[in-house]
């Protein structure tokens, strides 16, 4: 039975962190965006997201996205630099048409950082991609 569940290779969507101006506070802040660089819209997007190590971990952060278009992106939300040190997990479950895909992604402990910053797909910003 487990043989006849098939299961999707997830292509052409990431996860990053990006450092941008925050108008309201009139600060610059890491927030984590959910990019979609495929040639159609991803729907009923579920994501799980938290950070751990040996000793601490966070509380589960749960979002819904109804529609990601294709070549766009959504904010998924803030990080905080105080759990830059955990490693922060996002797990991201989304339809296309009636298949389901599901990809849990990585953003290992102290690598957002400006320097780990890469030219990312769809945006026009800078931003480190989870693994």
């Amino acid at each position: 039975m487990r043989k006849d569940i098939e299961i999707p290779e997830v292509k052409n969507v990431f996860v990053a962190a990006v450092f941008e101006f925050n108008e309201d506070y009139n600060t610059h802040d890491w927030n984590i965006y959910l990019i979609n660089d495929g040639s159609t819209a991803i729907e009923t997007v579920l994501i799980v997201s938290q950070g751990y190590d040996e000793k601490d971990m966070t509380s589960p952060m749960r979002k819904t996205i109804n529609v990601v278009p294709a070549k766009g992106y959504a904010k998924i939300e803030f990080i905080d630099e105080s759990i830059f040190k955990l490693d922060n997990f996002f797990s991201v479950t989304y339809f296309i048409g009636d298949k389901m895909y599901d990809k849990r992604y990585e953003l290992p402990r102290n690598s957002i950082v400006e320097d780990n910053a890469v030219m990312l797909p769809v945006m026009t910003n800078k931003g480190v991609l989870a693994r």
